[in-house]
């Protein structure tokens, strides 16, 4: 694989599905990158990813030919430092909610002078093929993308100082929080107008920043939906939801 692939995608103006993946497996982030997904989730969120899983994870979605892109637990910049590391290309860091915390995730993530990312990528220069590490480290900050996801009234209000924060390459939906939020736990109706007049504003900022659109979609057709309305970095679907309505479509068939 050519180096750094997701980045020089975007910044080409491509729009980038990715795969969102839960269950810690090597096995299922391969296949998903071998079936065609350009990027893989790892998610370290929600998901069952951890620091060891994320290692062998990684490197089976660059062996796949796909970008691997992890999401960090709340305010878990310490394993935005550690996964960029290990080779991922972009995090994912969520619940960034104003500049202090965009400021605090770039850091983490990019090295001087944007950030403070401590130097130690071993494991990510065996995968991106730089044999110095003058190699990876003049393109490691453009190589590497930064994801600050908005899904509180907070970041809503705060999304130009957000968008804006040097370093801060993309702005990212969270539909489903955002959802919760806006409606004070009341509801995940992601189709609310409300929520659909943030996702507007969201996509918007970002545009205006020069930053990349992005937001997660369960299904492929309101994926293709977000890319119409200008969204460029889509994560897809889970590996476990996918899982889940295979076996029932199949069982729905054995049963008649």
């Amino acid at each position: 694989m050519a180096a750094f692939t997701l980045a020089r995608a975007l910044r080409a103006g491509e729009t980038v599905f990715s795969a969102w993946t839960t269950l810690a497996s090597p096995l299922v982030v391969e296949a998903l990158a071998r079936e065609g997904f350009a990027a893989v989730n790892l998610d370290a969120q929600h998901g069952m990813w951890e620091t060891a899983s994320l290692v062998t994870g990684i490197g089976a979605v660059h062996a796949g030919g796909a970008a691997p892109v992890v999401r960090v637990p709340l305010e878990g910049f310490a394993l935005a430092s550690r996964a960029l590391d290990l080779g991922a290309e972009a995090i994912i860091a969520p619940m960034i909610n104003d500049g202090a915390d965009a400021r605090r995730f770039v850091a983490a993530a990019k090295y001087p002078p944007l950030g403070e990312r401590s130097w130690g990528p071993v494991r990510a220069m065996m995968l991106q093929g730089a044999s110095k590490p003058t190699d990876y480290l003049r393109e490691a900050n453009a190589g590497t993308i930064t994801m600050a996801m908005i899904e509180t009234p907070s970041a809503l209000n705060n999304v130009a100082e957000i968008a804006e924060t040097p370093g801060i390459d993309c702005l990212f939906i969270g539909p489903y929080d955002l959802a919760t939020s806006l409606s004070a736990g009341k509801a995940q109706d992601i189709n609310a107008p409300e929520v659909e007049r943030a996702v507007d504003t969201i996509g918007a900022a970002a545009t205006k920043a020069g930053k990349i659109p992005a937001i997660y979609c369960r299904d492929a057709q309101r994926a293709l939906a977000m890319k119409a309305r200008g969204f460029r970095f889509i994560g897809v679907h889970s590996d476990l939801n996918l899982l889940r309505e295979g076996a029932a479509a199949v069982l729905k068939a054995l049963k008649g």
